[in-house]
């Protein structure tokens, strides 16, 4: 069962569940090993994650999901802010917390991301040598191929509106008035930042009561800066990478190079799904299953530590 907590970070009060193993079954000398979770680009803890957590916790390893500074439960503002930088930020706060809970080792500690997230992992992991191993679902790795991937599927129009519309937010955050939002999710033609056949009814099927679909319009200009591929070279612990072959949101071809530059510490699964296909239902089942044959071995008490 989940249980409510807070752990700050940079002056802010960020929510969290902490979802406690369920067993002994990989403790070890130091304690239970822990995943650290966070939702993708305007995602919160309660939608679709808690799928994960639970199924981790069922496997003997705790779980500690959060909601970024200014999303879901925490506070911080402004409000639905995509910041590359204090999510980053976040997830270190958070990996501290993680780290003091009660009955975990803190030398077996994962990180875990979705989309936005699991780019977000890679970086975190690779500035932490603590880090046990990433697993990186559905991983935005490099910006400029997203911006070129968004190009090919929508054309250069919807790239130039959103660009538009950042352009009036930030005119408005350095005027110190109110942001300006646009949706996080809508179908194919529609302004938002990511367009998916079917997105409503597939966001409804999985979206929690603190989702909220807008962001501040200003993300859309930083898209091509966000680059976690660029660290993958650093990292020294083992990282999962698994992609939607039929992904319209985060490239695969980004993410499988990813995978290669990590050398022998990264493994490649590959799944016939879309960019939302992986919160619910069969294609969830299946990349979870995936996860936790990559994580029973990484974290193996027994394993050499490497």
């Amino acid at each position: 069962m989940k249980r409510d907590l807070t752990f700050v970070s940079h002056g802010a009060r960020c929510a969290a569940w902490h979802v406690p193993a369920g067993s002994d079954a990989l403790a070890g000398p130091g304690g239970r090993p822990c995943v650290v979770m966070a939702h993708g680009f305007g995602g919160t803890r309660d939608s679709g994650l808690l799928n994960y957590a639970e199924g981790f916790a069922e496997a003997g390893i705790d779980a500690f999901v959060f909601d970024y500074r200014g999303f879901g439960d925490s506070d911080g503002i402004p409000r639905q802010d995509v910041s590359v930088r204090r999510q980053r930020q976040d997830y270190h706060a958070a990996l501290a917390a993680a780290r003091r809970l009660p009955g975990v080792d803190p030398d077996r500690v994962v990180l875990w991301g979705v989309s936005y997230a699991g780019g977000h992992a890679l970086v975190v992991a690779a500035q932490d040598a603590r880090v046990s191993a990433v697993v990186s679902l559905t991983p935005v790795t490099d910006g400029l191929a997203s911006l070129a991937h968004v190009v090919r599927h929508a054309g250069v129009g919807r790239l130039l509106r959103l660009a538009g519309h950042g352009l009036r937010d930030a005119a408005r955050a350095l005027t110190a008035r109110p942001p300006h939002h646009v949706p996080v999710v809508a179908e194919p033609g529609s302004l938002a930042m990511m367009g998916v056949p079917h997105a409503q009814e597939i966001s409804a099927s999985f979206a929690g009561p603190t989702f909220r679909n807008e962001v501040c319009a200003r993300a859309a200009l930083k898209v091509g800066l966000n680059r976690p591929t660029t660290f993958v070279g650093r990292l020294a612990c083992p990282i999962l990478v698994q992609i939607g072959t039929k992904d319209r949101i985060a490239p695969a071809g980004a993410a499988r190079r990813a995978a290669r530059k990590a050398g022998r510490r990264g493994e490649l699964r590959e799944y016939p799904v879309d960019h939302l296909d992986v919160y619910a239902g069969p294609g969830q089942r299946r990349v979870l299953a995936d996860q936790l044959d990559f994580l029973a071995h990484v974290l193996d008490p027994a394993r050499s530590p490497r």
